[in-house]
């Protein structure tokens, strides 16, 4: 514990976050440290570079933005803010280049009142990176703002894009998503790096186990039917389905037609459709037109009403093999979710397949984790009082896993094949065969 006094002189200082937690030394409610009178001075300090994973990958992170919220002397504020327009592109660059070395899956900027925070996601993690003075938000903003051909003029509405840019010393191709939402202290931009390991990623290095990838390969196969893949945002959903093509592409080639919000990565072979944001093309206008095309595979980025939903259910029953994902969170729930959305219990009986559900776990740093031996109380808590004593692996911190003892992500799945599917209008049954987790 520190005193209230040491809290705020780091804060004084520039070295406590406004997202870092405080409690009192007699209390257990945790209260965040802009909150508690003292501690929301919130001066941007300079911060060291964030760890990078490959220590051999180029020169040193920050050199743009080691120095930034250096408390200027008297006269230096214009030049201040000349500089800081002259290196908003090299400032975006080393952004950018942070989030793709650390494996990011998103970039965040957050407007504060006195300072904008520099978030990244790590592995579904949060972590903050950089705490930058206020005076560097309009150039960051206006720079993500062009290059997603956004409207720089516009502050007062949402927008979103996109933009491709070529990232790392192999200046690979990635593509980003922005979405940027105005709020009471400035627009926050989100800047999500689609598909960094998708193309690495095929169907026997998911994470499933060997039974539920020999179903998982075998309905993929099929002449016609449906496979849904459930699981919150962020699960992994649109990593299985690309996957799912590239097999099915791999071991039964076919014409193969894709409709996606947006295309995250481009699969040779494969004409993939994407939504246009102005409506010119809709989910259901692309999905009537894919059925004229004389499609063997129809992949759907989302199911997410009650059109898409028929729509797919009847090129499913007219011999096409249709892959999509739905927000439910069990793989059972799949049956009573498409139900609720209004499709004929009938046609969700004769075209569904497989249905996954998937959750993604983060994977123990393979250079610094370290084994102990499992305790009888532990053991016991988890039902298993046979394996006491067996030897488990705890996470530690070094610099390739950036301290956090994690690196990297591994998915578990619940696979549920539909053999028989009867669905009366007041009941659900249905003929299970595989299934359990991966």
């Amino acid at each position: 514990p520190y005193s209230i006094e040491k809290l705020q002189a780091w804060a004084e200082a520039g070295n406590l976050m406004p997202t870092h937690r405080v409690r009192p030394a007699d209390s257990e409610e945790w209260t965040i440290a802009a909150y508690v009178p003292g501690l929301e001075i919130t001066t941007a300090a300079p911060t060291a570079a964030a760890p990078i994973d490959d220590e051999d990958q180029g020169t040193a992170l920050g050199k743009l933005v080691s120095g930034l919220g250096k408390k200027l002397k008297k006269g230096e504020k214009a030049h201040n803010d000349a500089a800081v327009l002259e290196d908003a592109i090299g400032l975006c660059n080393e952004l950018l280049e942070i989030a793709y070395r650390r494996r990011a899956s998103d970039l965040h900027i957050d407007p504060e009142e006195a300072i904008v925070l520099i978030q990244i996601r790590v592995d579904g993690q949060l972590e903050t990176v950089r705490k930058l003075p206020k005076s560097f938000h309009p150039p960051l903003i206006g720079r993500f703002k062009v290059l997603s051909r956004m409207d720089i003029g516009e502050r007062r509405m949402p927008q979103d894009g996109q933009f491709v840019y070529e990232l790392g010393l192999e200046k690979k191709k990635v593509s980003l998503r922005a979405a940027c939402l105005p709020t009471t202290h400035g627009e926050r931009l989100t800047l999500r790096l689609l598909a960094l390991e998708t193309d690495v990623l095929t169907l026997n290095r998911l994470g499933l186990s060997e039974k539920s990838l020999r179903l998982f390969t075998e309905v993929t196969n099929q002449k016609q039917g449906m496979v849904l893949l459930t699981g919150p945002t962020g699960s992994g959903k649109s990593t299985t389905l690309y996957a799912a093509i590239r097999h099915r592409l791999a071991h039964k080639p076919g014409r193969i037609i894709t409709v996606e919000d947006p295309v995250e990565f481009d699969i040779v072979g494969v004409a993939q459709a994407e939504v246009d944001s102005a409506d010119k093309l809709s989910f259901h206008s692309a999905l009537r037109n894919i059925l004229r095309s004389d499609p063997d595979v129809i992949m759907i980025g989302e199911i997410r009403d009650e059109d898409s939903a028929d729509i797919a259910m009847k090129a499913a029953l007219t011999g096409h093999m249709v892959f999509s994902s739905l927000h439910t969170n069990s793989a059972a729930g799949v049956i009573t979710r498409l139900v609720d959305m209004g499709i004929e219990p009938f046609l969700v009986a004769a075209t569904l397949k497989l249905c996954v559900a998937q959750r993604l776990l983060r994977r123990l740093c393979p250079d610094c984790h370290q084994g102990r031996q499992l305790t009888e109380i532990e053991a016991e808590s988890i039902g298993r009082t046979e394996i006491a004593g067996a030897t488990v692996y705890e996470p530690r911190a070094c610099n390739k896993c950036g301290n956090r003892g994690f690196r990297g992500r591994v998915g578990t799945f619940e696979t549920v094949s539909y053999t028989h599917l009867t669905l009366p209008t007041n009941t659900v049954t249905w003929g299970c065969r595989g299934g359990g987790g991966g």
